[in-house]
């Protein structure tokens, strides 16, 4: 089939780059906003999407529709979207790019392939386009070529077998890497700050774990902007290693510290409006703050 009309839903941070992307390479690109909140509305009108308001119209239009959104959403979402095909009579083909198990990728191919319209698993891995080299799209399953078609289209395009769960496995063991360790570093420095020896441990990862210690300044202090949403995406990881029948406490750990980098003032902040000038040690003080009491403490 042409796909000529691509629909996203929904378009945040990486959506709306994405919907950029491809209206820039010629694709008319649509969205359905009602509901939605201004953030991500103003995000749609930045990236120059038409906003068709429903998911019945948007199954009316779209030839194609990429899923990017909050992982815990991939289901119901996926529901929602079978429900209007079967009111709308349209079978769009429906991609899956959201950070979510194996097995819950096989649930909402399962819900799509019952509306009767085509599925493909897709898990992305990168930053949004327009940022760097711009971010890869691991796709698999029966008939991946509608995605293939796009590579090179403000993203690359990476083929993997015909397997529902297969680029979604790819996504969970890629981001448990990096997400993960995240985490843990913020886990470690929080430790030291209620043992008051982060001074000291500075001081030694300057000396002997410098690639480490930039890691950190770089990404923890930033992190509460995504961590609500990136709370599924860690559970989502976790069931990946148990299914696999690998230690999942990890990642269950990991979205414990997710939870709790979402209760900071810093939460309310969006990657576009954080304050870039916050180090380290600012951060650590006040995601502190908001520790749980120590054990031994009544």
């Amino acid at each position: 089939m042409t796909i000529q009309t691509i629909a996203i839903l929904m378009p945040g941070d990486m959506g709306h780059a994405v919907g950029r992307a491809l209206r820039e390479h010629g694709y008319a690109v649509i969205t359905a906003l009602d509901g939605r909140g201004e953030h991500t509305r103003a995000l749609a009108a930045q990236a120059g999407l038409r906003d068709v308001g429903t998911l019945d119209a948007v199954v009316a239009e779209a030839d194609m529709i990429l899923s990017i959104l909050p992982p815990a959403a991939a289901l119901s979402q996926a529901e929602a979207v079978a429900t209007a095909m079967r009111n709308a009579g349209r079978t769009p083909v429906y991609v899956d790019c959201n950070a979510i198990s194996p097995e819950t990728a096989k649930k909402v191919g399962a819900v799509i392939a019952a509306a009767g319209a085509p599925f493909i698993d897709a898990g992305i891995i990168g930053l949004a386009p327009g940022k760097g080299a711009g971010p890869r799209f691991y796709v698999s399953g029966p008939d991946i070529a509608p995605m293939l078609a796009l590579d090179g289209k403000g993203f690359s395009v990476i083929g993997m077998g015909d397997g529902i769960g297969e680029a979604s496995g790819m996504k969970m063991v890629y981001a448990g890497l990096t997400k993960g360790t995240w985490t843990l570093h913020t886990a470690v420095l929080l430790t030291a700050q209620r043992l008051g020896v982060t001074g000291p441990l500075l001081e030694e990862f300057a000396h002997s774990q410098e690639a480490s210690l930039g890691t950190m300044r770089r990404m923890v202090p930033f992190l509460p902007a995504d961590s609500a949403r990136w709370v599924g995406e860690m559970e989502e990881i976790s069931a990946t290693f148990a299914d696999a029948g690998a230690p999942s406490g990890f990642h269950d750990g990991a979205a414990e510290i997710f939870r709790l980098l979402a209760q900071t003032p810093f939460a309310s902040e969006t990657r576009a409006d954080m304050d870039r000038s916050r180090t380290l040690e600012d951060a650590l003080a006040v995601y502190a703050e908001h520790m749980p009491p120590r054990a031994n403490c009544v």
